[in-house]
C-alpha cells in the first residue's frame, strides 16, 4: 500500500459497537485515509458477536474493553506500516458509541500518565479496569434501576425535564446503579467512570477525560439546561460519583495536547491536539453538517431522526442532548424501530416484491391518498407504543384492508407523519430555511423522498454518511482548534462536500398535509387508548 501523501490534516475517530475506525481529513476538508478493525474478524480471540457478548438473562450485554484498547493498537500500527504521516496531524477527536461505560481501577492514572512507548497500549493497561467488561447500549437489565431513579427525582417526565429522557435502562446512570449494588467491591475500587468516548479520549490524552456536554446528556444524570450533573440524580444512582465522574466540558473543548506515548512511539507532533471526544449520534450530526432547523432522517433497519432544536421540550418519548456543535442550542433524536423492514414487507404484499411497482404506486395516488391513513408496526414500536396494523378510511371508519396502491402511499404517508408530529412534540418547528438530509437504504428511493419532502413541506436533500461519525469527529477537531469558543461550525465545515438536492415540496403539500396531520394525531391517540384500556 503507497503511503499517503503528507498533508495537515485531523484524525477523526469512532469506537463503535462492531469497530474501531479513523480517517483523516485535511485543511480542505477532503477525505484522504481510512482504516477500521472489525471486532469479530480482527480480534477473534474477545469471543464477540456483533462486537458484543450477550449473557445468559437475554437482557445483560457487554463489550470487553481490553478489546477496544487492542484495536487502537492494530488501527496505530497499520497506519505507521502504511508510511502515515502523524507528523501532520494538527488535533483529533473521535466518538464513541452512546450509553457505554468504563471504569478504571484505582491507580490506573499512574498507569496511563507514564505509559512506555516500547509496549502495546494492550500490555500496559490489563489490569487498569475494575470491571472488565463494559455495559453498553444494548443492555437492558437495569429495570430496577430505572424506577428507583425516577422515583428518587420525581418520576418519568420530572427526570426527562431535568435530564433530557426519562430513565433508560441503557442510560449510563442507571447502568452505574447496578454495579455498584450487584458489585460493591467493583465500585468501591474504581476511581473514575468514562463513557467510551471520553475512555477512547483519555488514552490519547494520557489523563482521564472529562466527560463532555453532549455524550453526557445520554445519562440521565446531567441537567441539560445548565450542563451540570444532578444532585439527586448522582445521589439516587451510587455514593461519591461526582468524583468518580469529574467535571463535563463543553463538547468543541481542547482537552489537552496527546500524550508523549503516541509522540514517541508514532511520530505524532508533540502539540497535536485532543479535542473532547462525543457520542456516535453527535457526532453524526456534525458530519452530516446539520444547522439551525434542520432535521436528519435516517431511513433504516430502523429509521432514526435527528433534530436541531433551540428550544426543547422533554418527554416521555424521544431524547434530548446538548448540542455537540453549538453549546446554546440542543439536539433531539426520535428512534422508530418499524423501518425499513415494515416497508419491505409491504412491498412484498402490495408491489409483487418489486421497488419500481411499489414507487408506481407512489406516483400514481394523490397527495393525502383520499384522506385513507395507515399505521403500520409489525413489531412494537417505540414511537408511539403501539403494535399491529391500524388502518382508517376518509370518514374515520377503521377497515380491515387497502387497495394495493393505496396501502403502500398510507404505510410512507403515515411514517413521515409520525415523525413530523413527534418531532413537534419535542419542540422542533418546520422553519423557511428548514433542511432534510436523508440517509440510508430508502433514501436512494426519490418517490419516498418525495413524499417525505411533502409531508414535512421542506427540501429533502441526501449525503452520503457511510462515516458520518468519523468525519464529524475530524470536523468537529478543526472546530475545537479554531480561535475562540463562539466560532461558528457552519465556519469550519463550507468547504466540506454538500449533499445534493433530491426532492422539494409540490404546490399545494401544505395544505393536504396540514389536516391530514392533526387527524393522524389523534387517530394515534384513539389507538393508545385502546391499546392501555381505562386503567391506565
Amino acid at each position: 500500500m503507497a503511503a499517503p501523501a503528507a498533508r495537515r490534516c485531523c484524525l477523526g475517530w469512532d469506537f463503535s459497537t462492531q469497530q474501531v475506525k479513523v480517517v483523516a481529513v485535511d485543511s480542505n476538508l477532503n477525505v484522504f485515509y481510512e482504516k477500521s478493525v472489525q471486532f469479530d474478524r480482527d480480534v477473534p480471540e474477545f469471543g464477540t458477536q456483533g462486537g458484543v457478548h450477550v449473557h445468559e438473562d437475554g437482557l445483560t450485554v457487554t463489550s470487553p474493553v481490553l478489546m477496544w484498547v487492542q484495536a487502537l493498537d492494530i488501527v496505530l500500527k497499520t497506519m505507521k506500516a502504511s508510511g502515515f504521516d502523524f507528523s501532520q496531524v494538527i488535533a483529533l477527536s473521535g466518538a464513541g458509541q452512546q450509553h457505554g461505560s468504563v471504569y478504571w481501577k484505582a491507580g490506573a492514572s499512574r498507569t496511563l500518565a507514564s505509559l512506555s512507548p516500547d509496549l502495546l497500549l494492550r500490555q500496559q493497561l490489563e489490569a487498569c479496569f475494575s470491571v472488565g467488561d463494559s455495559p453498553v447500549w444494548m443492555d437492558s437489565s437495569s429495570t430496577e434501576q430505572c424506577r428507583q431513579l425516577e422515583a428518587a427525582t420525581g418520576g418519568a417526565q420530572a427526570l426527562s425535564r431535568l435530564t433530557g429522557s426519562r430513565a433508560y435502562e441503557r442510560f449510563t446512570g442507571n447502568q452505574i446503579a447496578k454495579i455498584y449494588q450487584q458489585n460493591p467491591e467493583a465500585y468501591s475500587h474504581t476511581e473514575r467512570i468514562s463513557l467510551v468516548s471520553s475512555f477512547a479520549a483519555s488514552l490519547f490524552l494520557g489523563s482521564y477525560c472529562p466527560i463532555d456536554y453532549s455524550d453526557g446528556s445520554g445519562m440521565n444524570l446531567l441537567q441539560i439546561h445548565d450542563k451540570a450533573w444532578s444532585p439527586a440524580c448522582l445521589h439516587a444512582c451510587a455514593p461519591h460519583l461526582e468524583d468518580k465522574l469529574g467535571q463535563p466540558v463543553p463538547s468543541h473543548a481542547v482537552v489537552g495536547a496527546i500524550s508523549p506515548y503516541y509522540v514517541q512511539r508514532y511520530g505524532f507532533h508533540p502539540e497535536c491536539k485532543v479535542v473532547a471526544f462525543t457520542g456516535d449520534n453527535p457526532a453524526s450530526l456534525a458530519g452530516m453538517q446539520l444547522a439551525e432547523g434542520d432535521i436528519a432522517v435516517s431511513l433504516g433497519t430502523s429509521d432514526t431522526l435527528f433534530l436541531w432544536l433551540q428550544e426543547p421540550r422533554p418527554s416521555l418519548e424521544g431524547h434530548i442532548f446538548c448540542n455537540p456543535v453549538d453549546p446554546q442550542h440542543y439536539m433531539a433524536l426520535l428512534c422508530f424501530k418499524n423501518g425499513s423492514l415494515m416497508r419491505e414487507r409491504i412491498r412484498d404484499e402490495s408491489a409483487f416484491c418489486s421497488w419500481d411497482e411499489f414507487s408506481k404506486a407512489l406516483r400514481t395516488t394523490e397527495m393525502g391518498n383520499g384522506g385513507n391513513l395507515g399505521f403500520y408496526f409489525d413489531v412494537m414500536e417505540i414511537t408511539p407504543e403501539i403494535v399491529g396494523r391500524h388502518r382508517f378510511n376518509a370518514e374515520g371508519q377503521e377497515v380491515s384492508a387497502f387497495p394495493r396502491d393505496v396501502e403502500i402511499r398510507a404505510l410512507i404517508e403515515g411514517q413521515f407523519m409520525a415523525k413530523r408530529i413527534h418531532a413537534e412534540g419535542l419542540g422542533y418547528r418546520v422553519m423557511s430555511k428548514t433542511k432534510i438530509l436523508a440517509t440510508g437504504g430508502a433514501s436512494h428511493n426519490r418517490d419516498i423522498l418525495q413524499v417525505l419532502a411533502d409531508v414535512f413541506g421542506a427540501p429533502v436533500y441526501v449525503t452520503d454518511t457511510a462515516n458520518s461519525a468519523c468525519v464529524g469527529s475530524a470536523y468537529r477537531a478543526f472546530h475545537g482548534l479554531a480561535t475562540g469558543p463562539d466560532a461558528p461550525f457552519a465556519e469550519i465545515v463550507k468547504l466540506a462536500p454538500r449533499p445534493r438536492l433530491a426532492a422539494t415540496p409540490a404546490p399545494g403539500a401544505a395544505q393536504v398535509y396540514e389536516a391530514l396531520l392533526l387527524r393522524y394525531a389523534k387517530l394515534e391517540q384513539r389507538i393508545l387508548s385502546q391499546t392501555r384500556g381505562p386503567s391506565e
